[in-house]
């Protein structure tokens, strides 16, 4: 008998803190008001608290999903966290989650940097569709960037954030997974990135003055192009998986990066720009939930998908590791 991954319920959190443009303008010596604005669409981000850590913002948005679903933690067969800013190198911040939560659920990291939402939320289909024991599995991300800024450099600064994002799926009746896709260029792993701290440049007693504290840093550029080069390809090669075409699609929800590349995006592929979301313009970037953010967000406001809608996640990241994933809301 098959079996049908649903998204159940959503939940997304956002430190209290405001950090206006202002703010890392005065953080930077530097104003880039004028251009965020015009060339990005960020007005503000949130960043956490000196108490908070990663695992604190996705414990928040996952406590909000489970709720919505009428469900516990102890409800939870699975646990698959997105982060590529752990709390620890090792172990994992999956499991730091679990016990915050109070589950038993079996869990794991996923790390694909910003498209890494979007990959676990795959994952969790698919375990869904080939366990007969699993009913329910959480899938969260968070971004805590805002502890890996380098204020002198206003390549980046001015754009990270911090939140956290989370679904609870379970099984239902009728068809909800679609199909997924993946694509990666490999050549630009050493592009944009936190380069120290891991095995590369390892921060030890003995060496952490000739690498410097880890940040986040464009050590090279790459296509300005890249996104909308690939991201119709990414996306078309997912909705192929169900037959499905563009004008198939009721919501589409982007890397939340650059409101002017959802737009440039929205119309290349001929589609109204009513049909997406955006939340950089409060919330900053938040890497890799900023997808599910966004869809949180909007069904928030009202303007979510209504039941048997199309909706397409499509999400890039540092690699360049690239992901879309297609779904028949419930």
């Amino acid at each position: 008998m098959a079996r049908h991954p649903q998204i159940l319920s959503t939940g997304s959190y956002v430190p209290e803190r405001i950090v206006t443009n202002a703010e890392v303008d005065a953080l930077m010596g530097e104003s880039t008001h004028e251009w965020l604005l015009a060339n990005v669409g960020i007005r503000e981000r949130r960043w956490m608290s000196p108490e908070q850590a990663t695992s604190d913002l996705i414990v928040e948005a996952s406590k909000k999903a489970l709720e919505r679903a009428g469900l516990s933690a102890a409800d939870l067969d699975l646990i698959i966290v997105s982060t590529d800013t752990p709390d620890y190198l090792s172990p994992s911040t999956s499991i730091v989650v679990q016990h915050k939560l109070g589950a038993t659920a079996g869990c794991y990291d996923v790390n694909s940097a910003c498209a890494g939402w979007v990959t676990a939320l795959d994952q969790g289909a698919r375990y869904l569709m080939t366990e007969p024991g699993y009913k329910y599995i959480l899938v969260a991300g968070g971004y805590g960037m805002s502890r890996f800024l380098d204020f002198s450099d206003k390549k980046t600064a001015n754009l990270f954030a911090d939140g956290a994002g989370a679904v609870v799926l379970s099984v239902g009746e009728e068809p909800g997974f679609i199909g997924s896709n993946f694509l990666a260029v490999g050549e630009f792993h050493d592009a944009l990135g936190i380069y120290t701290g891991g095995a590369f440049r390892p921060c030890t007693p003995g060496n952490l003055s000739a690498f410097g504290a880890p940040k986040v840093e464009f050590v090279r550029k790459f296509p300005k192009t890249f996104n909308t080069e690939y991201w119709p390809k990414l996306m078309q090669g997912a909705l192929d998986k169900g037959g499905l075409a563009f004008d198939d699609v009721d919501q589409f929800y982007f890397t939340q990066l650059n409101l002017r590349t959802i737009e440039y995006m929205m119309d290349l592929l001929k589609q109204p720009i009513e049909k997406t979301h955006w939340v950089m313009d409060k919330w900053g970037y938040t890497g890799s939930p900023c997808v599910v953010m966004a869809l949180d967000d909007a069904i928030s406001q009202g303007k979510g998908p209504k039941p048997g809608q199309t909706i397409l996640f499509c999400a890039s990241g540092g690699g360049i590791t690239m992901a879309s994933s297609v779904w028949r809301w419930r």
